[in-house]
Order: structure tokens, then sequence, then C-alpha cells
């Protein structure tokens, strides 16, 4: 085992991954994040899939180290196991698009050549190779059977730092492979798949849009003479969300046998999801404007149980996250308007309000509780370090 530390961060992970190749010998080249563990027998199930000389990346399923750590880690958990068992193998198994995760899978060598290489033009490395890769002819595969366990992160501001990663580079690499996207030789479905695929964060915009408009919309309408449009839009929000309340169940019935215990948390999926609007929303239009980025890592800490974070090295902890507040603000606006909406006929829609009420509290005052207990242990350190300058 060669252990190679780069003396920059120059083109960040892809610049990393870029170097490492040409460390490395082998035809086919293993990826993995540090806290993913692979079963020992992951070779044996993936390398086969080579056979097929078409075949330029394998990918695993994701597994998760800490689930039960907090709520945060279970949502979180239900969020990754619908994205593997349903998303990507639907992807794999019809023929469409896939991208590479970031970790947990294989790469033909040639194939990454052929691609074009790692960029750092965008901040999902992973998922723009992964189009660069199959619209120069190459097949990826993925595979349900091969799980690898990892960490999930267990600070809010760790676990948002990592979406609007993903959310800013996934429009990056929207607006960088469309258009050869559009003049591919495949078919349109899936080519639109693929869009969907790019350009998915672009509901956090619109949930935010949601949550602001609705206010001015029930103030400007008249109820009783409209009540059509509210039962409207009761069934258009009830309908948006069964879809995905739906692929988190399957993904659970298909993992696991005790799915029917795990699925009670499937409510909290949504609440989170809602409370991180704000945070992704500035990441879509950061990846509308700019190409690349500072590519923050997130941080990992090998807890397994509450209270393990405690002994953990805290100035490994990000920095501050200046969005709580905002958050708070939105929380406390969604709250003003499903009191308004409970006085009127939007009591039809004061469910949807309540789920982004409670979305942005639980967000917001735990990004505060971080932010609040980090300043705290600074504040400590520095009094001790002046503490002891003085005794010298």
């Amino acid at each position: 085992m060669i252990h190679v530390r780069r003396k920059n961060r120059h083109g960040f992970k892809a610049g990393a991954l870029k170097e490492g190749m040409e460390t490395a010998r082998g035809e086919f080249l293993a990826i993995f994040d540090a806290d993913f563990v692979p079963p020992a027998d992951f070779l044996r199930k993936t390398i086969p899939y080579f056979r097929n000389p078409k075949v330029g990346m394998v990918q695993a399923r994701w597994g998760h180290t800490n689930p039960d750590y907090s709520l945060l880690t279970r949502t979180q958990s239900i969020g990754i196991d619908a994205h593997f068992s349903i998303e990507q193998g639907a992807r794999s198994w019809s023929g469409l698009f896939l991208n590479f995760n970031g970790t947990a899978g294989i790469w033909r060598r040639q194939a990454i050549i052929d691609a074009g290489g790692w960029q750092a033009d965008t901040l999902t490395e992973d998922m723009d190779l992964s189009y660069r890769a199959q619209l120069a002819g190459w097949q990826l595969k993925y595979v349900l059977e091969v799980a690898c366990p990892a960490e999930l992160p267990v600070q809010v501001a760790a676990f948002k730092s990592q979406q609007f990663r993903w959310a800013k580079g996934s429009i990056q690499t929207a607006r960088k492979i469309i258009p050869p996207l559009l003049r591919a030789n495949c078919s349109w479905f899936a080519k639109y798949q693929a869009i969907l695929h790019l350009t998915h964060y672009l509901i956090h915009p619109l949930m935010l849009a949601t949550i602001i408009l609705s206010l001015p919309l029930m103030n400007a309408l008249n109820w009783q003479h409209r009540s059509w449009v509210v039962v409207v839009a009761f069934f258009l929000f009830a309908f948006s969300t069964f879809g995905p309340s739906s692929l988190y169940v399957a993904s659970q019935r298909v993992l696991y046998p005790d799915w029917r215990s795990r699925i009670r948390w499937i409510p909290l999926v949504t609440l989170v999801g809602t409370g991180i609007a704000l945070s992704n929303s500035r990441a879509v239009v950061e990846g509308l404007l700019f190409s690349g980025g500072n590519f923050i890592r997130t941080p990992k800490f090998d807890v397994r149980r509450p209270g393990d974070l405690q002994n953990k090295l805290r100035s490994y902890w990000l920095k501050l996250d200046l969005l709580p507040p905002l958050e708070l603000a939105l929380g406390v606006y969604a709250l003003l308007a499903l009191t308004v909406a409970s006085t009127t006929l939007g009591i039809w829609i004061s469910p949807f309000l309540f789920i982004y009420a409670c979305g942005f509290f639980y967000i917001s005052l735990r990004g505060i509780g971080e932010s609040l207990e980090r300043i705290t242990w600074k504040f400590g350190v520095t009094q001790a370090v002046k503490s002891g300058q003085e005794r010298k």
C-alpha cells in the first residue's frame, strides 16, 4: 500500500483522483472515501461485470454504519436507501444514464481516459465523468447486492454542506452536459430522464417560492368565491407528496425484513428535505452562475452511538453556518401562513404549511445549537491559552 499526500488541494477531489491515477498501475481502479468499509468479497462480486468490454464502471450500494445515531441520520439513511435501491437500479436495468456516486465503485482506466479524465470545473466530478463516459460509448453498471457501509453526517452543518455541494455540482454538471447530451445518439426518453436527473435539485428553489408566495396568495384570493382553487391545490400537494413517500416505503421493503418498523421515520425525511430548501436554493443559484468552487469536505468522526461525538476533535467541526437565523425566520413565516390558513378555506393546505414550519424550525434550531456549542468550545480554548500564557 502506498499512502500519497498532495502538497496542495489543486482541483480538490478531482485533482486528487487524477494524481492517484498516475500512481496506480492497474487496469481497474477501485475508489472509496475513507469512511467506507467494503466487504471482503467486494472485488469478487464486482470485477466479473468487466468481462463485458463495454462496461466502464461498476457502482455498489451505499450502506450505513450509524443509521440509528439520531433522527438526522435516520432520515439520511432512508433517503440514500431510496436512491440506491430504486433510482440507481431503475436507471441501470432500464439502460438509462447512470452516475458514479464518488465512492464504492470501480472504474476501467480506459473509460476514464476516453471520457477526458477527471475534471474540476464542477463540484460533482463523479457525475460529470459518468455522463462524459456514457456519451463516449461506455456502459455503467449498478450492483444492488454489494453494500459498502459508511458513516452518515451527524451534524446538521455537515449534512447541509454535503447537500450544498451535491446540489451546486449537479447544476454545474447540467450546464456542462446537457448541450452534448441533446446531440447524443440515444432515445429522447433517455435524454429526458437524464435531464431530470441532472436538474432535480431545482425542486428546492420551487419549494422556497411556494412557502414565500403562500401568504400573499392567501391574502389576495377571495377564498369564499374560489374554494375550487384550494381543493385543486390540496390534491396537487397530496399527489406530489405521495410519489416520494411511495419511493421511500418501497426502498425499505426491498432492503430490510423489518421495513414496517422503519417506515415510521419517513415523514421526517420530508421535514428535513424541506428544512434545507434555503441552503440548496443558494447552491442551485451558484451552480447556475459559476463553475468550480471550493470543495468543502464533510466531517466524519467514526461515531456509532449518541454521545460519541462529544469525545471527538471539535476543531474538525465545520465553521459557523450563517443561514440558521434566516431558516428560523422562514419557520416563523410558515407558522404565520399556517395561522392564516387555519382561519380560512386555506385549511386545506395547512398540513403542507405545517411541514414547512417544522422543517425550517428543526434545521435552524439544530444549526444554531451546533454553532453555540462550537462558540462555547472555542471560547474555552482561548481562555485556556490565555491562562497558560499568564502563568509563564
